[in-house]
C-alpha cells in the first residue's frame, strides 16, 4: 500500500542527521544570554549536522521565531553558526512553542490559520485547503524540516473559481469570544448556511483556534469580523446632550463624529441630525437568533432510519492488470458472507453490484450514475482509481449518500466531502499512534535500532527517534549496512529489556538480527531481547517461531489472529461457498470485504442514513480491520484511524489488542 502522505524527504533527512543529538531544555543547559533591544535571548554555536529542527525543539521555541531573529537561518546552517534564540517568559510551558500560542489574526483575507492535527502531513493539509505544498512552506518559514501535532501554519486564504459551484468556500480560523452567530453575521449568513457547510460542527468543536469553512461567492471582497464591522446611523439630538454624551452612547469618540459631520465647527444643537458609524454589534439585536446558533450546535439531527437497506458495491471487477479481478472478486464475496451474516440476523438489504470500468475510463461509471438505481442507494462501497473515486465523492455530495473508499489512502477526496468514510489508514497517522504506544510500553527499555537493506522503514524509524529525544529516552543506533560484522551484542543491557527495532520490513535484515541473537549463551541475553516490528512482517512464516521466541511485537491497521475461532469458522464458510481457500495476500481480500460490508451495514441498520452520529457506540466483531473514525475536518468526511498492537508470547500464543483510541 503505497501513500504520499508521508514527512517530507528534508524532515528525514534532518532528523537522521540528529539522531544522536539529546534534546535538554535552555534552561536545563546554562546557556549565556545577552540582550538585544530589550529582548532576551541565548547565544548558540550550532552543532555538526544540527539543523533548525533540532534546535527548536532543544530552545522549545518555533522555527519561525529562530528565522525571524536570524535572517538566513532557514536557508543554510553550518557547524560553528551563532544563532540568537529568544527566550521564552517564564510563566510559559515546557516544550509550547511560540507558534502554537499564535493567536488567529482578525484579517483573514488573504490568509488564516491551521493547527496541526495528530498524524497529518504537509501534504494533506494542501490538499484540504486547494493549495500548494511550496505556498505552505514560504509561509512557514522550517515547515519543510518537519510539522508536529499542535503546531500553527499560515495557509494562503482560497480564491473561489466561480465555475466550481461545489467549491465556493472560504476558510476562517474562529476568533476568541466568536460565536457561530456572530461568525454568520460576518459573512451575512445564516448560522444554518454555516452548519450545513461544516457537518462536524458541534460545541465540542467550535471553539478558538478551530477552522471551518463558509459557503462565499465574491472571493476578493474584504471581509471584516462582525464586531469590526461598522454601519453609519442618523442621530437626532436630544435637549441637554452633549458631543462627550453621544460619542459614549455608541462606544465612539467625539473626534470621529466631528470628522463625520464638519457642520459641526458651528455647534451642537437640539434636533440636529449626526451621522455616526457604529459597530454593528450595538445596533442589531440579535435576541433569540444568538439562542437558536447556540441550539444548532448542541443538536443532533433526527436519525433517519431505513426500512430496506440499498447499498452499492462498484468496483472494476474485469481488470486483470497484476491480477487485480482476483483480488476484487475476493473482496466482492467476502462482502456477500456479511450480507449473509446480516440477513439472517432480520436485515432487509437490497445489494447492486456494478462494474466501473477499468483504471481512468469513466464513461460507464457515468453512465450508471444516472441510473433510478444508484439515485436511490443509502451506501456506495468501491471505487479504486482516483478519477473514479472524484466522480463518486461528487455523486455522494450532491445526492447526500454515505460513501465508503475501501482501498485508496490518498486521493484527498475525505478531505473535503463530509459524507466519505476512508477504510484505509493514512500511513503518517498510523505511524504517529504507533510511535505513541512504543512509548508508553518501552520508555524504560534499552533501544537499539538496526539499519541494513532497504531501510524501507527509515520514515517511522526517523518520527519515534524524534519522539525518543523529546521526551529524553535514550537509544542505539546499529548499522549492520555499513559494517556488515557490527554486532548487536555490545549494545544490549544485562539488567533490562532490551528492544531492537530495525529500520526496514523486509526478511533480510530480521534474518539477520535473529540468526545472531539466537547464537547468544543461553542463560545470557536472549531472555530479555523482545523484536519490535511491521505490518510486513505478518506475511513472513517462517520466521513466526522466531516472533515467539523474542517476544515480538509488532503494530498493524489490519491483523489476522489464526488462532481465533472466528477466522477459522470464515474460512471454512469460505470454502464451503465458494469451493477454494482464501487467496495468500496481506491483507486478505475477503476479510477486507467481509468487515467493510459487516461494519456499514451494521451502522446503516441500527442508526440510518445519518449512522456517523453511532459510530462511537459502534460493536463490531470484525475479523481483520480494527474500526475507528475519525472526521479530518469540521467539514471533511471520515478517516479510519485503527490499529493493532500485537504480541507473541513465548508458549505460542498470540494476543491482539485494539489500540485505536
Amino acid at each position: 500500500m503505497h501513500n504520499r502522505f508521508g514527512l517530507s524527504k528534508i524532515f528525514l533527512s534532518v532528523l537522521f542527521l540528529t539522531v544522536s543529538f539529546l534534546f535538554l531544555s535552555a534552561q536545563e543547559l546554562k546557556y549565556k544570554t545577552v540582550k538585544v533591544d530589550g529582548q532576551a535571548y541565548y547565544e548558540y554555536t550550532v552543532q555538526p549536522g544540527e539543523g533548525l529542527y533540532a534546535i527548536s525543539r532543544t530552545f522549545s521555541v518555533s522555527m519561525e521565531d529562530i528565522v525571524r531573529h536570524n535572517p538566513g537561518a532557514d536557508k543554510a546552517l553550518h557547524k560553528g553558526n551563532r544563532l540568537l534564540i529568544p527566550v521564552t517568559a517564564g510563566e510559559e510551558k515546557k516544550g509550547e512553542t511560540s507558534a502554537s500560542r499564535q493567536s488567529p489574526p482578525t484579517d483573514q483575507n488573504t490568509t488564516f490559520l491551521h493547527t496541526v492535527a495528530l498524524g497529518e502531513t504537509v501534504y494533506a493539509i494542501a490538499k484540504m485547503y486547494h493549495t500548494t505544498v511550496d505556498e505552505i512552506f514560504r509561509l512557514n518559514p522550517g515547515a519543510g524540516e518537519g510539522i508536529t501535532e499542535g503546531r500553527t501554519l499560515v495557509i494562503p486564504q482560497r480564491r473561489v473559481i466561480s465555475s466550481e459551484k461545489e467549491e465556493n468556500y472560504r476558510y476562517h480560523t474562529i476568533l476568541p469570544k466568536e460565536t457561530l452567530y456572530s461568525v454568520a453575521k460576518t459573512y451575512s449568513l445564516k448560522p444554518k448556511d454555516v452548519m450545513n457547510a461544516n457537518p462536524g460542527l458541534s460545541v465540542e468543536t467550535f471553539r478558538k483556534g478551530k477552522t471551518i469553512r463558509v459557503p462565499f461567492f465574491e472571493s476578493y471582497e474584504v471581509i471584516l469580523p462582525y464586531e469590526e464591522q461598522t454601519v453609519n446611523i442618523v442621530h437626532k439630538v436630544s435637549k441637554g446632550e452633549t458631543l462627550y454624551s453621544i460619542a459614549k452612547q455608541y462606544n465612539t469618540d467625539a473626534g470621529e463624529i466631528r470628522r463625520t459631520n464638519p457642520f459641526l465647527s458651528q455647534g451642537l444643537k437640539t434636533d440636529m441630525e449626526l451621522f455616526i458609524s457604529v459597530k454593528r454589534s450595538l445596533v442589531d439585536d440579535p435576541g433569540s437568533s444568538v439562542s437558536e446558533a447556540n441550539r444548532l450546535l448542541s443538536q443532533q439531527s433526527p436519525l433517519q432510519m431505513v426500512s430496506v437497506m440499498k447499498v452499492g458495491l462498484l468496483l472494476p471487477f474485469l481488470d486483470e492488470a497484476k491480477g487485480t479481478h482476483l483480488r476484487l472478486q475476493e473482496y466482492y464475496e467476502g462482502f456477500l458472507l456479511a450480507v449473509e451474516k446480516m440477513k439472517n440476523s432480520g436485515a432487509n438489504i437490497e445489494l447492486y453490484v456494478f462494474e466501473t470500468g477499468k483504471g481512468n475510463d469513466t464513461k460507464k461509471l457515468q453512465s450508471l450514475l444516472g441510473t433510478m438505481e444508484m439515485q436511490s442507494l443509502n451506501l456506495i462501497v468501491g471505487g479504486v482509481s482516483d478519477i473514479q473515486i472524484k466522480m463518486l465523492s461528487d455523486f455522494s455530495r450532491s445526492r447526500n449518500i454515505k460513501y465508503v473508499i475501501p482501498f485508496s489512502q490518498n486521493n484527498g477526496e475525505v478531505l473535503n466531502n463530509g459524507n466519505i468514510f476512508q477504510v484505509n489508514p493514512i500511513q503518517s497517522l498510523i505511524y504517529t499512534k504507533a510511535s505513541s504506544i512504543f512509548l508508553q510500553t518501552f520508555r524504560n527499555a534499552n533501544i537499539i535500532f538496526v539499519r541494513g537493506g532497504k531501510n524501507d522503514k527509515i520514515e517511522f524509524v526517523a518520527l519515534l527517534q524524534n519522539d525518543l529525544r523529546r521526551n529524553n529516552i535514550g537509544y542505539e543506533n546499529l548499522n549492520m549496512e555499513v559494517a556488515p560484522g557490527n554486532s548487536i551484542r555490545p549494545l544490549l543491557s544485562g539488567n533490562r529489556e532490551n528492544v531492537i527495532v530495525p529500520a526496514s520490513g523486509d526478511a533480510d535484515l530480521l534474518h539477520r538480527i535473529t540468526d545472531e541473537l539466537k547464537k547468544m549463551p543461553a542463560p545470557g541475553f536472549a531472555p530479555v531481547v523482545r523484536l519490535f516490528g511491521y505490518p510486513d512482517w505478518q506475511a513472513y512464516s517462517g520466521l513466526k517461531e522466531d516472533y515467539s521466541l523474542f517476544g515480538t511485537c509488532i503494530f498493524a491497521p489490519f491483523f489476522v489472529n489464526s488462532q481465533s475461532g472466528d477466522v477459522e469458522a470464515f474460512k471454512n464458510s469460505f470454502r464451503k461457498w465458494y469451493g477454494r481457500d482464501l487467496l495468500d495476500t496481506f491483507p486478505s481480500y475477503a476479510m477486507w470485504g467481509y468487515d467493510t460490508g459487516l461494519f456499514f451495514m451494521t451502522a446503516l441498520q441500527n442508526y440510518g442514513n445519518s449512522f456517523e452520529q453511532g459510530l462511537e457506540r459502534m460493536t463490531v466483531n470484525s475479523l481483520q480491520f480494527p474500526f475507528h473514525f475519525e472526521r479530518s475536518s469540521n467539514w471533511g468526511g471520515f478517516i479510519n484511524s485503527g490499529l493493532y498492537f500485537i504480541k507473541y508470547g513465548p508458549d505460542g500464543k498470540i494476543v491482539k489488542t485494539d489500540r485505536s483510541r
